[in-house]
């Protein structure tokens, strides 16, 4: 990048944030006065002002125009996010983040989040047997475990009262919350009426802000599970599915294998086939027009690779992967998925990678990975409920950051104005609350405190694929090794103490058996009978 310490003073520009809808504004006061800004517990102040951590102040949103793949104004509560909820939230003041700037910004620790520290997301498939289950037991506990801070909008806000005398919000566990996210985020508009919606919408696909957005994503949802956990060393994984023939990763002791008695399910060895999915009935939401309440709504499903193949051929390749990052665009006109030769629209999977042009009737990249698994991860609004959404889409942004380090684009290089609704340089993440700005996320990952394993340099890589598994493994079993070798020791010493024992036990024999023989042969007296001497000498 042509500057790292540039990057990190565009993240010092920002607030941080975490997830919507923070527990404590989620009320009617909140609702009423449309403020968040919530008590820091450190020193008693909202945003924790009194130590200089953040102070409440108006939000102030982007005017800039949106393009006309979304022609109304003033239905939708995502419109100009997040005003129809609140106008005021916490604005963090240096490297501090979170909702109440209690918390610090992406790669930054310790009590006055002064400390930068790069974390190192792996490879699944090189992780250590401990680290992978490490990985699926954090996804159950996540599964199993109500969110502390967080809560979810069960309705739209006119619902809610005009003074928010009516506040509709759920909890939630902390995984399904991210699935809930990435169904608000790409769900259609209501316009009024059973099953009247608009339909061509999405926050978060289809157009710029689509990298930038998961990225966000995937910071949050380790961030919550390093809180959940205690484990503050946690990464994402990634799937690096380049030239796979199958679902490498879809087996018992990882993501889930195959169910014996009917292909759509998982098998009943893996912890994911208890799991039921949420906010995979959209059609069922706009009849009623009603938001998912994330009431389960059956098993999670997969059947990877009995999809239609004429729509995904194969799985991509590091050829298809090759040719995208050449593309020296990262977004093109009509800046949607009939945008020719923008890199976002490649890797998204909207056009063919050998030519760059946008295609109909196919997915590749990043849409091929999700038709490939041919179940809940193949629906964009309810894909999350599937574990290995994460999995890939780690993957999907280390690409978005070989092309970052390829092509080093300047922040103009992002569309400012004209971009679908919600994907403006400008424009705040939906449903991200305090607030991220698409643009601010256009930037390498070594300004946000990650690093992917297979990005490093030689020696580095092979610490972190190779070395440390192996060092890890060591470590597991290296009670099971000092026994051994502490068993093998007394078993040894017991062995050479009846060897020795033995030998000199031989060796007094043969000494009494060469004295005996010796004596026979060279008597220094012999006796007689007829001499009548009563004794003989033996030496």
């Amino acid at each position: 990048m042509r500057s790292l310490y540039v990057s990190v003073v565009l993240l010092h520009l920002i607030g941080a944030c975490l997830c919507q809808f923070p527990r404590p504004c989620a009320n009617s006061e909140g609702l009423r006065t449309k403020e968040c800004c919530p008590v820091w517990d450190g020193d008693g102040s909202p945003c924790g002002a009194l130590s200089g951590r953040g102070f409440c102040t108006e939000v102030e949103v982007s005017d800039e125009p949106h393009g006309p793949q979304y022609p109304h104004s003033g239905i939708d509560d995502r419109e100009r996010w997040p005003l129809a909820f609140f106008n005021r939230t916490c604005r963090c003041a240096g490297n501090y983040g979170g909702f109440n700037c209690g918390e610090c910004r992406f790669g930054y620790w310790g009590s006055n989040c002064a400390e930068y520290r790069e974390s190192v997301r792996r490879n699944i498939l090189t992780m250590s047997v401990t680290d992978q289950h490490k990985f699926i037991s954090y996804l159950n506990l996540a599964k199993n475990t109500i969110s502390r801070d967080y809560v979810i909008s069960t309705a739209t806000r006119a619902e809610m009262g005009e003074n928010g005398e009516n506040p509709m919000f759920s909890d939630i566990n902390t995984y399904d919350l991210f699935v809930w996210m990435h169904y608000y985020v790409s769900r259609d508009a209501f316009l009024g009426g059973p099953g009247n919606v608009w339909r061509d919408i999405d926050f978060a696909h289809e157009s710029a802000a689509f990298l930038p957005w998961h990225r966000v994503y995937l910071l949050h949802w380790e961030n919550e599970i390093r809180k959940m956990t205690g484990d503050f060393n946690f990464t994402i994984p990634y799937w690096d599915w380049r030239d796979a023939q199958s679902c490498e990763v879809c087996t018992d002791a990882l993501m889930g294998g195959r169910n014996s008695l009917n292909p759509n399910l998982l098998s009943p060895g893996s912890v994911f086939s208890s799991w039921k999915v949420i906010c995979t009935q959209p059609e069922e939401y706009n009849s009623r027009e009603a938001l998912c309440n994330a009431t389960g709504e059956g098993p999670l499903l997969r059947n990877p690779g009995n999809h239609d193949p004429n729509r995904v051929p194969r799985i991509p390749t590091t050829a298809d992967v090759e040719l995208i990052l050449s593309l020296p665009d990262y977004e093109t006109e009509p800046m949607d998925r009939f945008a020719n030769r923008s890199f976002r629209n490649a890797i998204e999977g909207f056009t063919s990678p050998e030519t760059g042009m946008a295609v109909q009737g196919q997915s590749t990249m990043h849409n091929a990975l999700h038709v490939f698994m041919n179940g809940s991860m193949s629906s964009v609004q309810g894909s999350a409920n599937d574990p290995i959404f994460l999995l890939h889409h780690a993957f999907i942004d280390s690409i978005y950051e070989r092309w970052l380090r390829t092509h080093q684009p300047l922040r103009s290089s992002y569309p400012r104005a004209n971009a679908p609704i919600g994907h403006n340089d400008g424009y705040y993440m939906v449903p991200f609350l305090p607030l991220h700005r698409n643009g601010d996320y256009f930037l390498s990952n070594k300004a946000l405190g990650f690093e992917y394993a297979y990005l490093l340099d030689p020696g580095q890589r092979f610490v972190q694929e190779f070395l440390t598994p192996y060092l890890q493994q060591a470590e597991e079993i290296w009670q099971w090794l000092l026994g051994a070798g502490i068993l093998g020791a007394l078993i040894a010493t017991i062995i050479a103490a009846l060897v020795v024992t033995a030998r000199r036990k031989w060796k007094r024999n043969q000494r009494r058996k060469r004295v005996s023989s010796y004596g026979e042969r060279q008597p220094l007296l012999q006796s007689s009978s007829e001499e009548g001497s009563s004794y003989q000498t033996t030496l």
